[in-house]
């Protein structure tokens, strides 16, 4: 890049242009929210026949057109806030130079050499003449010794000096072109096919477009605020909301996955960032198993003396051990994302609310790592966070007739809205630990428990963090329920001592309300050593494989000094129940589901006690 060009060149347009894309990149978001939030639900409630269905499909496909049009744009604006930013360090560093050689008696003219005028060093008798040097960037040892000699042994004193006024120039030139050829091609890079459809290869090559401007813009990430190291979640919603919009939609753009991560951050943008972890993911996972091959042939006939045997061919036995378990691997991320994308296409069924993705992880703790919310949690008067057991993995996290574990906390969501209709709600499936996946052995023990406890604790201190800074003065009430092996996470989260939750006190407070179902223990021997106040302990269990659960686990000590939470010496609530064994406590119309629906909305006069 020649100088000229660098002084004409304003970094302020390009921002600007970011800023335009960033808006497009807005109005985008507000557009897909529309129609899956207001027109398809509508659409669904209003019409019926195969008319109706299809319109809803297209809206589906518009929709997710909106979603990449969204993260795109975000792409753009970062990689024009990036290429603005080196080329406004260059241009800083040529005119700082420019300014120093003219205070100096020097010219920079127009191809960036300079002219100095005539001078003389000290005890020389003749004055020498002017001239003009061209610098050169970069340089090396030898190149900067020989340079220091001339210097040495020119007789301008000003020759020394112009020199490094020119090289300062040249070095400033040479980093603005290097900024031009390194994002020239990324922002070429950044377009999608030439037709209406945004396919899976379209957003794996989002996935790649994005490590391609993190690459670029080190730079300009380098220079952003990052989060606090080691913050707590309040100090984390400080931070977010210090960060000024571009600021904002960089980490958006470039660290999707670590902000959806980050407890104390508003649950409009973990969801905004857990979205486009999805459809990266899942763009990525779908080609992957496109390149799969097709299994050949399984059997092969071979003739014996008995006959004909059936026997594995080859090249089969060959395709399984290379591609077999990898298959297996995708399909079982594919399958949870079919699950968690049935929920988004949900809303609005029987009033089902907007679902929010807190936590989205396919691999993580090796199940998977999902935090689902039915309604926005920081605006809700009530949530409830529930956190499945044993076995709970993301492949399943909505499988079955009942829609699994995601089911269980709409059912929570509607049955809490018919016991306090002028009030709203939020109901959360919490996946972000290693569940164990045997019965025996695994569930047995406590060390997954305790490794899953603090994480519990940090996410329910985010939530309250972000429910205070929409609601400043008004924390809402909390219920946090725990299942199975989960409820046992729920009493090491709620012993944890990693900073208060809820009002400072003696004990930190992790929810205002914790109720125990089908529980094998807590790891407390009273329902006081939970910090809410035995009174807000409430638990319930059931006959059959629920027996065997909560019996189970007081033998092999998942609860101090052989106690379960239905105990009547634990000290809590015992609820009555009607559930048939260990997974019917969220049973439409039971009275379980009724009793923990009056815990969450604060109607404790109506829970049925045992």
């Amino acid at each position: 890049m020649d100088l000229a060009t660098l002084k004409a060149l304003k970094p302020s347009e390009y921002e600007e242009a970011a800023d335009g894309y960033r808006a497009t990149g807005d109005m985008a978001s507000d557009a897909k929210d529309a129609i899956d939030n207001r027109v398809s639900v509508e659409l669904r409630n209003h019409l019926e026949g195969d008319a109706a269905k299809a319109a809803v499909e297209q809206l589906k496909s518009l929709s997710r057109n909106f979603h990449y049009t969204q993260t795109e744009c975000g792409l753009v604006s970062t990689a024009l806030n990036g290429f603005a930013f080196d080329i406004a360090v260059a241009k800083r560093k040529l005119e700082a130079a420019m300014d120093d050689a003219r205070a100096d008696g020097c010219t920079v003219n127009a191809n960036g050499s300079v002219s100095y005028p005539a001078g003389r060093k000290p005890g020389d008798e003749k004055t020498a003449d002017g001239g003009t040097v061209t610098g050169s960037a970069g340089g090396s040892p030898t190149s900067d010794a020989l340079e220091r000699q001339a210097v040495d042994i020119h007789p301008n004193p000003y020759y020394g000096r112009a020199m490094a006024y020119a090289n300062r120039i040249a070095d400033a030139l040479e980093e603005a072109t290097d900024a031009d050829t390194k994002w020239a091609p990324k922002l070429r890079a950044l377009k999608a096919d030439d037709d209406l459809t945004v396919s899976h290869r379209d957003w794996a090559d989002a996935q790649s477009d994005t490590g391609g401007v993190r690459e670029a813009g080190k730079a300009y990430l380098d220079s952003l605020p990052e989060p606090p190291k080691d913050g707590s979640p309040k100090d984390n919603a400080a931070w977010w909301k210090g960060l000024s919009a571009e600021e904002q939609s960089a980490h958006l753009a470039l660290n999707a996955a670590s902000v959806g991560a980050l407890n104390g951050l508003p649950a409009e943008t973990r969801d905004e960032a857990n979205r486009r972890v999805l459809a990266e993911k899942r763009g990525e996972y779908e080609q992957a198993l496109k390149a799969i091959p097709a299994a050949p042939a399984k059997y092969t006939y071979t003739n014996t003396a008995r006959g004909p045997v059936k026997v594995h061919t080859d090249a089969y036995l060959e395709w399984d051990d290379k591609y077999s378990d990898r298959k297996k691997e995708l399909e079982g991320y594919l399958k949870g994302m079919d699950q968690i994308q049935d929920r988004f296409d949900r809303t609005g069924v029987r009033g089902l609310p907007e679902a929010y993705l807190l936590g989205y992880d396919p691999v993580g703790h090796s199940d998977g790592r999902i935090i689902l919310a039915n309604g926005n949690p920081d605006t809700a008067d009530h949530t409830a966070v529930y956190v499945p057991g044993t076995k709970a993995n993301i492949e399943k996290i909505g499988e079955g007739a009942d829609l699994g574990d995601l089911g269980r906390s709409e059912r929570l969501w509607a049955e809490s809205g018919k016991m306090a209709p002028d009030k709203s709600f939020s109901t959360i499936t919490w996946l972000d630990y290693d569940a164990p996946d045997k019965v025996l052995g695994e569930a047995t023990r406590g060390s997954y428990a305790e490794d899953a406890g603090p994480t519990l604790r940090s996410f329910m201190e985010g939530n309250r963090a972000a429910h205070d800074e929409t609601n400043p003065g008004n924390p809402g009430h909390t219920t946090l329920i725990g299942h199975s092996y989960g409820t046992t996470v729920v009493g090491v989260a709620a012993q944890s001592d990693i900073g208060p939750v809820g009002e400072l006190g003696p004990t930190p407070r992790i929810a205002d309300d914790v109720i125990a179902v089908g529980s094998p223990g807590m790891q407390a021997d009273h329902a006081a050593d939970l910090g809410v106040g035995a009174r807000n302990v409430w638990a319930m269990g059931g006959p059959w494989d629920d027996q065997g659960v909560r019996q189970g686990g007081r033998l092999v000590g998942l609860g101090d000094d052989l106690t379960i939470p239905t105990d009547e010496r634990f000290g809590g609530n015992i609820m009555k129940s009607d559930s048939g064994g260990h997974s019917g406590f969220w049973d439409p119309e039971s009275t379980s589901l009724r009793n923990q629906a009056a815990v969450i909305a604060g109607k404790y006069e109506r829970v049925q006690h045992d």
